[in-house]
């Protein structure tokens, strides 16, 4: 496998992972991510205005793309010292089960090398993060609006 770390290109796989600019993405491409990947049950997707805002505020956004379509994506908000919180994590169905979402972690927490990687995980996805090194935490809290 021929892999260029620093920018995330993976040339056996043809992946493309890179740190980008929410606010630059096109939304229409990022809905379609979302709604392949499963994640759409759990998002407001059809609430454009608030998608928009999520990524467009998320402070910390990695991307996936073959061929310079988007196939994946993960949102984080993080202070890159202490914490990031990994909001959201999708790859696009015809691409799961490849390591682009272990990849996107991946660069995730090379972005705050520091910080402790925290995320609540979608039901189906539970068993699959003790697999890649994540420990449950027992004491999580969620107030919603």
């Amino acid at each position: 496998m021929t892999r260029d770390i620093e920018r995330g290109w993976d040339t056996e796989r043809g992946w493309d992972i890179e740190r980008e600019d929410g606010a630059a993405l096109d939304l229409d491409e990022v809905l379609e991510v979302y709604r392949s990947s499963g994640l759409g049950e759990r998002r407001p997707v059809a609430d454009t205005g608030r998608m928009a805002a999520m990524v467009r505020n998320a402070n910390l956004v990695i991307t996936c793309r073959v061929g310079g379509e988007l196939v994946g994506i993960a949102r984080s908000v993080s202070d890159f010292s202490y914490v990031t919180y990994l909001s959201d994590i999708a790859v696009s169905s015809a691409y799961q089960r490849s390591g682009i979402g272990r990849a996107l972690i991946d660069a995730t927490r090379k972005e705050a090398p520091q910080a402790k990687l925290v995320l609540l995980s979608a039901p189906a996805a539970a068993d699959y993060y003790p697999h890649i090194g994540f420990t449950r935490h027992e004491s999580a809290w969620v107030l919603n609006p």
